[in-house]
């Protein structure tokens, strides 16, 4: 697609990953925030006889409607700033780090195999996940806040530091799991995505070459999603509210799998997929496009 900008030096290349990869993450949030929010509530949840008082979603559509009757409107972005400060640098360095990784994992092919995208999105999406758990923190805590008085971001950030520390059971606790996580999305997103759309022939006609990369970026998020999900809810159960309080029941990203799969069996490992794939489906379309299409248009007109 930009092959006919070859003259573009590497620094400028870089610069326009980066602000097109910044305002694809920027974009995606804003847009599909009220799925992330309904994910999380509902891979934190465990068995409804837990406790009678909390309120139990039975589904998608009944989390929205009990979040909306409970906690208004602006519980649906509850958490967003975290991820907008962290998306929008998240995103750029997944970008980034993808675009100049494929060099790297070409391993003297001529052109980039799909093993080639998948390695360089694995690599994408483990340092992604560094940088960005500490974000994740600080939103899963404000997710499963139910009441209805918003606490702010810094406040909460600032709660867990003074209580917990920066460290594997503060700031930073479920960091394996989200690279876990991360890594996994990113190799089977970018490595499908980039495979197939290599594969599909392009169109001429602007309409049908848009619906070709929705297509293809919306399948890429989707599997990404179902492969890299238990990661995710051992995620959640690591940073989200312990069940018992003063006692650390998900520790480690495996044992975390292991304990939901014993006492919950296979299917809780996939809880949350429904939000998930609706948040993530949509919203890789969403990223890979903007991607394309700002990256394109930054070295057309500012080359």
């Amino acid at each position: 697609m930009a092959s006919h900008h070859a003259d573009i030096s590497p620094g400028k290349r870089a610069v326009f990953q980066v602000m097109a990869g910044g305002s694809a993450g920027f974009l995606e949030v804003c847009i599909m925030q009220p799925l992330d929010v309904v994910k999380t509530r509902m891979q934190i949840q465990a068995q409804p006889t837990a406790s009678v008082s909390e309120l139990h979603y039975n589904g998608v559509f009944d989390c929205f409607a009990k979040m909306y009757r409970h906690e208004g409107l602006g519980s649906y972005w509850k958490g967003l700033l975290p991820p907008v400060l962290a998306e929008t640098p998240k995103r750029a360095i997944k970008f980034l780090v993808f675009e100049q990784t494929k060099q790297l994992f070409q391993f003297g092919s001529p052109t980039p195999t799909p093993l080639t995208f998948s390695l360089a999105g694995l690599t994408a999406g483990l340092l992604e996940a560094v940088a960005v758990n500490p974000f994740e923190v600080v939103k899963v805590a404000q997710q499963a806040d139910r009441q209805k008085k918003m606490v702010s971001t810094f406040e909460v950030a600032r709660e867990i530091v003074k209580r917990d520390g920066f460290g594997l059971r503060g700031l930073n606790k479920g960091v394996t799991a989200t690279m876990g996580r991360n890594g996994v999305f990113n190799m089977v997103y970018f490595g499908f995505y980039h495979s197939v759309k290599n594969v599909v022939p392009e169109s001429n006609d602007n309409t049908l070459e848009f619906l070709r990369k929705v297509a293809i970026g919306f399948t890429a998020g989707t599997l990404a999603c179902f492969v890299n999900i238990p990661f995710d809810v051992a995620k959640s159960r690591i940073q989200g509210p312990q069940p018992v309080a003063n006692q650390i029941k998900y520790r480690g990203t495996l044992s975390a799998i292991r304990i939901v799969y014993a006492e919950e069996g296979f299917r809780a490992l996939y809880k949350g997929l429904v939000p998930k794939i609706m948040r993530l489906g949509p919203g890789g379309a969403i990223m890979l496009l903007v991607f394309d299409y700002a990256y394109d248009y930054l070295l057309t007109h500012h080359a």
